[in-house]
């Protein structure tokens, strides 16, 4: 995307205005007596291409009868010609065009100090760098410092592993990195929520005071979280929010007892009272874990803690919801990813983390016809809803850089190879949602009047105990009706 351009000259606009665009910026180029140019238009001239009136195809920094035109109709000399590769194209350097400085830089990065050369291993990488389609965002990206860096250590690596990459200092560019490689297929894909959870509990074990309570905890991380999780593919976010959490929650609750000399074996129902009234409800989450070192023998049968439970949630009425889906169809605040995520969350009553994990097997878009499977078939998208599943089907994103070069991911994510994080997706709805929580609720309610839960559990892809209590009409049906409803204006 252009930088805005800053505000212009009054006074020159007057006294010299620019040619192309009329307005008040210092004139950096004369091309003919009445093509004298701005540097903003001089930069937007050497990068506009097309098929010249001539036949030419390539640059058209030139303007015939007001039409873009070459070098050689307009009659104008500009270096646009790369010594590297001979195409017409802005220079960035040295007579390079930005490709042409991108593939350079790339190579010196990339190349072993040692050697000499670039590791067999690291061409798909290089390859994958060189081939941004905005060599611009990717030299920039590329020359910043941390960047470079990284890139020099990981040319010099004598093996390039997941442990090796491991290794080096921790950093959101080696996590960046890393899924490049993996995505073009240098390294194999691994469960990176469950690496992350690993480490996490390594440092987590610091925090207890007490070794006989550091052996527990690290039984109860390895034996109950960590088995749990290495038999799921992937590891949901929610599982590995979760965890974190109730191991937390253990560990304080350790520390608690070891400041009172009590041992997890000798603790009673009134140290675990006592615990839980002292602090935030957070704390009733220690149930799950009194109830493995129960089940292990660790502490004494027959503690209970109540049981943790949200407070009441809101919902969002029906006059909020329909207030709020003619704000995202008609308004131009939200981008066509953020209104197809937000008519799911008001028409089809969908959790933000199953949006995020959305892909394009699970979409349909013709010219006559858009389509979504959420349960056991597909559900049509009437207009104006399909509108801005058209426009993201026509323009999915996030597919300038060399992050994405097969992803199937319907809500595409800044790492490579990887969905939106649900949790940015959420906080993108909610100043238009308010709560996506709310509204998902509120559409459940509303849909809970019309028909029995078996059906919506069936089409929206809801475990029927879940949907119990929100029995709701089938959603092509409801998905008619407000669409019927904002055409014609009734409500």
């Amino acid at each position: 995307m252009a930088r805005p351009r800053k505000p212009d000259d009054p006074d020159l606009r007057r006294e010299c205005p620019c040619a192309r665009c009329g307005l008040g910026y210092p004139l950096v180029v004369t091309w003919g007596p009445d093509d004298q140019i701005c540097g903003y238009c001089y930069q937007q001239a050497k990068r506009t291409r097309g098929t010249c009136e001539c036949g030419h195809i390539g640059v058209l920094p030139g303007r015939v009868e007001g039409r873009p035109a070459c070098r050689a109709c307009a009659q104008i000399t500009l270096n646009i010609d790369c010594v590297r590769c001979g195409a017409e194209d802005e220079i960035y350097r040295a007579g390079l065009c930005w490709p042409c400085a991108l593939s350079e830089t790339v190579d010196g990065l990339l190349t072993n100090p040692d050697t000499g050369t670039i590791a067999e291993r690291l061409i798909p990488l290089a390859e994958a760098l060189k081939s941004m389609k905005r060599a611009n965002s990717g030299l920039t990206w590329i020359r910043q410092r941390h960047v470079t860096d990284f890139l020099n250590q990981l040319a010099s690596l004598p093996e390039l592993t997941h442990e090796a990459i491991d290794a080096l200092p921790r950093s959101r560019t080696r996590d960046y990195v890393r899924g490049l490689l993996v995505e073009h297929g240098v390294l194999p894909r691994r469960d990176e929520l469950l690496v992350r959870y690993q480490d996490w509990a390594d440092t987590a074990l610091e925090r207890l005071t007490e070794d006989t309570h550091r052996a527990v905890i690290d039984r109860y991380i390895r034996w109950h979280h960590l088995r749990r999780m290495n038999q799921m593919d992937p590891v949901p976010h929610g599982t590995f929010l979760r965890s974190k959490q109730t191991v937390t929650v253990a560990i304080n609750f350790l520390n608690w007892l070891g400041e009172r000399d009590i041992a997890l074996a000798d603790v009673g129902q009134g140290e675990v009272d006592a615990w839980i009234a002292g602090g935030p409800t957070t704390r009733l989450l220690a149930e799950r874990f009194l109830g493995w070192a129960m089940d292990t023998k660790n502490a004494p049968q027959g503690l209970t803690v109540p049981r943790h439970r949200r407070g009441n949630s809101t919902t969002l009425s029906a006059t909020d919801q329909d207030a709020a889906l003619d704000r995202i169809v008609d308004g131009d605040t939200l981008t066509a990813r953020d209104k197809a995520a937000a008519i799911l969350v008001l028409v089809f009553g969908q959790q933000i983390q199953d949006i995020a994990a959305l892909n394009w097997d699970d979409i349909t878009v013709t010219e006559g016809l858009a389509t979504i499977t959420l349960g056991s078939g597909p559900i049509v998208l009437p207009a104006p809803l399909d509108g801005p599943w058209r426009e993201l089907h026509a323009n999915p994103g996030h597919d300038q850089t060399a992050a994405h070069p097969r992803s199937n991911w319907v809500f595409r994510g800044h790492s490579p190879g990887m969905h939106i994080d649900p949790m940015h997706l959420r906080l993108r709805l909610r100043d238009h949602l308010v709560s996506a929580r709310a509204a998902r609720l509120g559409t459940l309610h509303e849909l809970s009047k019309t028909a029995p839960a078996a059906i919506i559990a069936d089409v929206l892809g809801y475990h029927p105990s879940t949907i119990e209590r929100h029995a709701v009409d089938a959603a092509g049906t409801y998905a008619e009706y407000i669409a019927s409803v904002r055409e014609h204006g009734q409500r």
